[in-house]
């Protein structure tokens, strides 16, 4: 089990900016989608899809787990398929979408995806660094 003691002000604190990060991306990705069409640029397009299906599955988690009102004490296989989707898929999505920036993203759309996944990486890491092991 992992417990977090951290304030309320300060978990919303990161948590717009978190969720601003992923919006951010999913938009991004979107237009990335609509102005070439998935097939025009195939290796690019899956390998941007794969920072959108861990950050939702990090959502569709976190969502799972207010549900159940657990959001301060979650089990690790939650906590890591919720705050650890979200984090590696921020950073993922941040890294790919500059590697691929040259030549398959208009810009505008790069930087929409790349400071997205900054964003999810650095605010969901933040609240994931707040969850302590318990013993």
């Amino acid at each position: 089990m992992y417990e977090s003691n951290i304030r309320t002000a300060l978990w919303w604190a990161y948590d717009i900016p978190g969720n601003i990060g992923w919006i951010l991306y999913f938009i991004g990705f979107g237009r990335f989608i609509a102005g070439n069409g998935f097939s025009a640029h195939l290796p690019a397009g899956l390998l941007l899809a794969v920072p959108v299906l861990l950050m939702l599955a990090g959502i569709i988690e976190l969502i799972s787990e207010r549900i159940h009102k657990l959001d301060r004490t979650l089990p690790a296989v939650r906590f890591w398929r919720g705050f650890g989707a979200l984090t590696f898929g921020g950073a993922l999505g941040a890294v790919l979408s500059a590697a691929v920036l040259h030549s398959n993203i208009s810009t505008a759309n790069a930087v929409m995806m790349i400071a997205g996944g900054v964003l999810c990486f650095v605010f969901a890491g933040l609240i994931a660094v707040s969850f302590k092991k318990q013993k």
